[in-house]
Order: C-alpha cells, then structure tokens, then sequence
C-alpha cells in the first residue's frame, strides 16, 4: 500500500507525476499558501508532508500533527520555517535540499549587489519616464571591481558567491562561524568577529542561515560597525536584518544601496523600502530557474522515497 504525502505547494508538472508514481499524494493545485491550522487539518492520516519554505512549521504546528506523520521534506536548502527540536522530539524526520540552487542563488546574489550598486531602480525610473538626460554625474554608482567583498556565511552559496566576485577582481573577506580549510577558503581573508569584517567591507554580502542565533544580526549596533557607504545585498534570509535599522543606515548613508530578494513576512515588504530609491527588490527568485526547481522537488522527493525504504535520507537535518 502506497504512503500517503500531502503536499503543500504546486511543484512543476513532471515532479508531481514522479510523486504520484511512488506516494498516494493530495497536490496543491491552486498553489494556496496555507495556514498552520490548514497544514495540521489537511494532512491528517498522512504519512509525510513535502513542504516549502513558505509553510511556517512551528513547535505549535508540530505538536498537533497526525501521529502518523514520519517525515518533513522541506523543499528548500533552508529549515528555518521548520521547528527541527519540536519535530525530533516528536519522532519526525526532517529533510531540506543543499546543494540543488547554490548556483542559481549565488548568480542572484551578484544580481543584487551590482543593481544595487550600480543605481538599477533609479535607472529603471528615468529610462520609463523618457526625462533623463546623460551628463557626467548623471546617477553614479559604484563600481564593484577591485573591492573588498564581506561574505557573512561562507557556506556553499558564499563560496559561490566568491568564486564569481573574483571575476570582478575582488578581494574576498568572510566570518564563518569557524574558519575553512585552506582548499574551502580559497584565498579568502577570515574574520572571527562581525566587527573585523564589517570594517573591512565595501560590499557585503548575507549569505547566512536563518537560526534563532542570527534573527536581527544586521542590527542597529553592527551596521555602525560598517565603512561609510557600504553595498548590501541579502540573498537569505529576510529575518537576518532589521528593518527599522537598515532604512535608518539607507538615510544616513551609511549604506549606499540595499539589494534584497528575501523579506521579513514575505511577500509584504516593510513599506518604506517602498519609498527609498536607494533599494533593489526582487521578489525571492533565489532559486528560481526551471533546472532548480525541477532540482528541489526531485531532491525532496528522493528523501521521501529512501526514508519509506528504510533508509536514512540523504539530506536528514535531524
């Protein structure tokens, strides 16, 4: 008899063909974001859930699961959404998909910095209203080749990220929370405090996990820590900056631009990066190429498949 899944989010076409070829399965076919209660209610009786980064599976959410639920596989290379203790504590396996859009994430990332940088929204907005006219300092920005780059997170996406800042003749300076090995560092310059790299940044760039340890990393006290008019982009987390600080440091110049594709309670948008020219949003596209996607769900998919077999998932996060 086949597990029964309850999936959260509508996957593309072939990945729930390949769903429905192993696992009884109940597809989101309007793509809701549901609500914790929705969650709980709908997959009553089932056996495991596919989830997104969308669904927040909380300590509370977890508690009033089915007891037939074995396995959470979060469709995403983060578990932040996902209460990890609560679900362990609960017998609940979790899973998550690493690796699949470190590229497609690390190409947004250079995205960010350089629209953010280089005055893309403003750009955007005189080019539609046809009233520009070209002069010499005509929306000067800043240039990103032969900077000091801060990666906060030099996981695989920060590395990522530095492979592709070298192309712009970088110099690339990080804070882990220990320091990599010669081959992982890769001429990179560690910092052990946020203090040191920050200093050192002309453009930085959040490439941390969410955890209860860096919610409001970026905060009043650390952003004084940053070199005047310093280039921010966040490819994350949304939770990893406070607002209210950061739109400070956007007025006083101590951030030249923001360039941001994750938000806090997305999708709203804390409404004065709406009023603020110095910004660059997009609207979470971390991930999103045909090729990464298809990557996520097929990944999340063969976690489910090995633990029904008996197997520990390729990707258990607890």
């Amino acid at each position: 008899m086949k597990k029964k899944i309850f999936v959260t989010r509508r996957l593309l076409k072939e990945n729930e063909e390949k769903l429905q070829s192993l696992f009884e399965v109940t597809l989101n076919k309007d793509d809701k974001i549901y609500s914790p209660q929705e969650i709980i209610s709908r997959s009553k009786n089932y056996d495991g859930i596919l989830s997104s980064v969308t669904d927040p599976i909380n300590a509370d959410t977890i508690s009033k699961l089915s007891s037939s639920i074995k396995i959470i596989a979060n469709g995403a290379v983060g578990f932040g959404n996902i209460d990890i203790q609560a679900a362990k504590a609960k017998g609940i396996t979790v899973t998550n998909t690493p690796d699949v859009l470190t590229d497609a994430t690390a190409d947004i990332q250079i995205l960010l910095l350089l629209g953010a940088s280089r005055r893309a929204y403003e750009g955007r907005i005189a080019a539609e209203t046809q009233k520009w006219k070209w002069s010499f300092d005509f929306l000067l920005g800043k240039q990103m080749s032969n900077k000091r780059l801060g990666i906060l997170g030099m996981g695989r996406i920060g590395r990522a990220v530095a492979k592709r800042a070298k192309a712009f003749g970088m110099e690339i300076h990080y804070h882990n929370r220990s320091k990599l090995s010669s081959d992982l560092e890769d001429g990179g310059i560690y910092h052990k405090d946020l203090k040191s790299l920050f200093e050192q940044s002309e453009f930085l760039s959040i490439n941390c996990p969410a955890t209860p340890e860096t919610k409001n990393l970026i905060n009043r006290e650390t952003l004084k820590y940053l070199k005047e008019n310093t280039v921010v982009g966040n490819a994350a987390r949304g939770d990893i900056v406070d607002d209210e600080a950061m739109v400070e440091a956007l007025k006083n110049g101590t951030v030249f631009a923001y360039g941001l594709d994750v938000y806090n309670g997305e999708p709203k948008i804390h409404p004065e990066y709406l009023k603020l020219k110095n910004i660059f949003l997009l609207p979470h596209l971390g991930s999103a190429t045909k090729r990464t996607r298809w990557d996520m769900a097929y990944r999340a998919t063969k976690n489910l498949e090995d633990f029904f077999l008996g197997k520990k998932p390729q990707d258990q996060v607890n």
